[in-house]
């Protein structure tokens, strides 16, 4: 996954290890897709132009968001209205000449962020997956383009039972799994591995991407449509006691806090900075403790990255997504993905 307000550089974005982009985000304003910022025109040209370096490369536009989902279910509720978007959205991928289509509908049936929600979510949600694939076959049998279309879905299971996903994962080509905020600061009390693979024996809540993997193929999404996510960021703490390095442990919310990938490596794993970097055998995660500080982080490094590689191998899956590009600009934790799928799958 890919954000951008603003203009993107020339040169910003290596296309070399990547097969798919999907921006975020696209917004619904109307009952109709529209450009959520300026210059997204423009970050789209130079997006689609990697393609001729990178000729596998494809570009989707994300729609929604944790913040623009509010017009989802609106839009969704009668064959009219999703008529109306799904219009807008085949404008919209041959304007810009995007490759498809990332729907992010945080969530359906339930409030998100505070969104406007009703229980035919459930059945509408369905019927527009389904009418916008038959759109893009359509499309494709016109033009001989392939028009990918793809969902975000949240790792909870009340995601999966306001969903239809045995019937939603027939139309799409992935499902690419949110496996991250299993923790965070301003909803949990206690730290916690936010990305964790296996389940901690002595984490309360028991969460884990390899539990929300099984979860959605028991509600009838195949192996190979699967995207484990993993996130480019950590989650931090404040006030934390020391007892077992802060894992698990009471914690506060750091105002501003948020450590993307970068910031991590420069300003934490350094000399001096006063943490120390941890490894929970049992979850296949690190962490960082500051014991002067206080502080506790969770992350996703290269080792715990290739540990998920290996899953994503041996479970078959259809290979990994990330939010977001920005949060590794040294491409450091991409560079982990591409090693550890080195065997053809795909990275996302």
């Amino acid at each position: 996954m890919f954000t951008r307000g603003a203009a993107l550089t020339p040169g910003q974005v290596d296309a070399k290890y990547l097969t798919r982009i999907n921006y975020a985000f696209a917004n619904i304003q109307g009952g109709r897709m529209v450009l959520g910022a300026p210059a997204d025109a423009q970050n789209f040209a130079q997006l689609t132009a990697l393609r001729n370096s990178n000729p596998r490369l494809t570009v989707l536009v994300s729609v929604g968001g944790w913040l623009w989902s509010t017009n989802f279910s609106e839009m969704a509720l009668t064959a009219e209205s999703r008529r109306v978007f799904e219009e807008s959205v085949m404008v919209f991928l041959t304007q810009y000449d995007l490759d498809g289509l990332d729907i992010d509908w945080e969530y359906p049936g339930l409030p998100g962020a505070g969104h406007p929600f009703c229980a035919e979510d459930k059945e509408n949600f369905t019927a527009l997956v389904r009418e916008l694939r038959e759109r893009f076959d359509a499309r494709t049998r016109k033009t001989g383009q392939r028009l990918y279309l793809t969902i975000a879905m949240g790792a909870g299971d009340d995601v999966i039972a306001h969903t239809e996903m045995r019937k939603v994962q027939r139309y799409v080509d992935t499902v690419n799994l949110m496996t991250y905020d299993y923790y965070e600061a301003g909803s949990d009390p206690t730290t916690g591995h936010h990305a964790p693979l296996y389940a901690d024996p002595t984490d309360p809540k028991k969460a884990s991407s390899d539990e929300t993997v099984r979860a959605y193929e028991k509600a009838g999404v195949p192996a190979e449509k699967i995207l484990l996510g993993v996130p480019f960021y950590g989650r931090e703490w404040g006030e934390v006691p020391e007892q077992n390095h802060g894992l698990f442990q009471v914690g506060k919310v750091v105002p501003g806090a948020y450590a993307p990938y970068s910031a991590i490596t420069t300003n934490m794993l350094v000399t001096g900075a006063g943490f120390t970097r941890y490894w929970d055998d049992a979850a296949k995660a690190p962490y960082l403790y500051n014991a002067e500080k206080h502080i506790f982080v969770s992350y996703e490094d290269p080792e715990s990255l290739g540990v998920k590689c290996k899953y994503v191998r041996e479970h078959k899956l259809g290979g990994v997504m990330f939010w977001e590009y920005f949060g590794d600009p040294d491409g450091k934790l991409l560079q982990a993905i591409d090693e550890g799928l080195g065997d053809g799958n795909s990275k996302f």
